[in-house]
């Protein structure tokens, strides 16, 4: 199972039109793969007793990480990093286990024109830190509100449809080869 981090609590967020965009490109691969939002989690977990103790209600979120055999993470940029909310997450999961020697993708959104460069690069770093497989083909998304399809379903711009498409192929393969090791 792949878990497809949509990682802004934003509502509405292009963030997870992106993540449902590549949860239907893994569908079509035939790759199981489901959407892990930021925008559903619970209150709770940003009470500061949380660092100390998880509250019941985050359970579902470390299971969900710690049975996948890979994370997709599709990540904005907000003021030249990726969001708070996103290393928030990071913190509350469990330390190592979480993503020593998982599989990892990642795509970038951004409104400017470097599509989330920074926040890929510096979430790789944490995700280095913490031994994660980094598959090195990431795809970023430049001038995101202005790439979407009149019902916002698609890009207008059918490269970036094609480079989400081989990512995933490739992401399905890199997750394959590591299960199989």
């Amino acid at each position: 199972m792949i878990e497809i981090i949509a990682g802004t609590n934003r509502p509405a967020s292009n963030t997870l039109k992106v993540a449902h965009l590549i949860e239907s490109l893994y569908r079509k691969s035939n790759t199981t793969a489901r959407i892990l939002s930021l925008a559903d989690l619970p209150a709770e977990i940003f009470s500061p007793s949380s660092y100390a103790v998880k509250p019941p209600a985050f359970e579902p979120f470390i299971e969900r990480v710690l049975e996948s055999d890979g994370l997709h993470v599709v990540v904005p940029e907000y003021n030249g990093s990726f969001p708070g909310v996103m290393k928030y997450f990071i913190d509350m999961l469990k330390f190592p286990e979480s993503f020593q020697h998982r599989c990892v993708a990642f795509t970038g959104l951004a409104a400017g024109i470097w599509g989330a460069f920074r926040s890929v690069e510096q979430l790789q770093m944490i995700f280095g830190y913490r031994n994660a497989y980094i598959m090195p083909e990431r795809v970023w998304i430049p001038r995101i509100n202005d790439q979407w399809n009149e019902d916002e379903s698609d890009f207008i711009d059918p490269s970036i449809s094609r480079m989400l498409q081989k990512q995933v192929d490739l992401f399905a393969r890199f997750v394959e080869r590591q299960k199989n090791n």
